[in-house]
């Protein structure tokens, strides 16, 4: 385990709740969502992808998981 301090900045995030397998869904609305306000992906070398565990997968049901998955995002540049 590593402790880190970064700026996020700003960011899309969701709560997914249920199986880690179905994470796909949630992060294609996430991104879905993103582009319709006018955002693009921003994960870079010092931008990341990350997830927060809310639930102990050994004492939860599976479908009763929660975690808090969080893109980084900019705004996205207009065609000219």
């Amino acid at each position: 385990m590593e402790f880190l301090t970064y700026d996020e900045g700003v960011c899309v995030q969701c709560m997914h709740i249920g199986s880690y397998d179905n994470e796909p869904k949630t992060v294609a609305l996430m991104h879905e969502y993103m582009k319709a306000n006018g955002y693009d992906l921003d994960i870079t070398e010092s931008r990341y992808h990350h997830e927060i565990y809310l639930s102990d997968p050994r004492k939860c049901a599976v479908d009763k998981l929660k975690t808090v998955v969080r893109h980084p995002i900019k705004q996205a540049v207009k065609d000219l």
